[in-house]
């Protein structure tokens, strides 16, 4: 599918923001899910995810987001009373064009959004930018750890394309769901690194005051 393709797309929204390269397990138990879920294991074995902005992952009636992200099904189990254990990885950001009737599950006609080929710094640029970043990111981690907070590693090893190491510092830094949801839809890679930057550093001074104060 090219850039303005648009095509139908079963959706799970969902109250997180997948990041193209994040894997997260997804249990499905809502039948309309489990549907779903057999549908795409018969199709194309994938699904977008989009941030709900208001309301409950149960029983529909959300708020949803209208941009989000490709999820490709690594790994599928149906369990015998038919809810589904799914691993799936994020894969590419799409928008959402329009949303269909959430009949039998929701779906929505959707295109890819990669990110803006101009503006920004170029790559050289940004892979000079991105290493002071890495270590405060390290940084944070480490104190998460100190405080007993769940986390990744603070030795997680990044890629060494700019643009990969940025979506994983994204999907694995101690944001909110909004902040992440700023993360995905930044327009470029620069602008992405430049909120990591500002995100990392408020986590930062809070962990570290929390430390402080006992």
């Amino acid at each position: 599918m090219t850039v303005n393709d648009t095509s139908t797309m079963a959706m799970f929204p969902l109250g997180m923001v997948l990041m193209p390269t994040m894997v997260v397990p997804i249990h499905v138990f809502e039948p309309r899910y489990r549907q779903m879920a057999r549908d795409c294991m018969d199709g194309a074995r994938e699904f977008g995810v989009v941030l709900i902005e208001r309301g409950s992952e149960v029983g529909g009636g959300d708020i949803r987001s209208a941009a989000g992200t490709a999820a490709g099904i690594i790994s599928a189990q149906e369990f015998p009373d038919g809810r589904w254990g799914l691993v799936a990885g994020g894969t590419r950001r799409i928008r959402v064009s329009r949303w269909l009737e959430d009949d039998p599950y929701p779906r929505a006609e959707v295109q890819d959004w990669p990110d803006a080929a101009d503006g920004g710094d170029d790559g050289e640029e940004i892979a000079a930018k991105l290493p002071p970043v890495i270590a405060m990111w390290r940084r944070v981690l480490a104190l998460q750890s100190e405080l007993g907070a769940p986390g990744p590693p603070a030795t997680f090893e990044v890629s060494d394309d700019p643009a990969i190491a940025i979506w994983q510092l994204a999907a694995l830094s101690p944001s909110g769901p909004l902040d992440r949801q700023k993360l995905l839809t930044a327009e470029n890679p620069a602008r992405r690194l430049s909120l990591l930057y500002e995100f990392l550093a408020d986590a930062e001074e809070l962990i570290q005051a929390r430390i402080e104060m006992g």
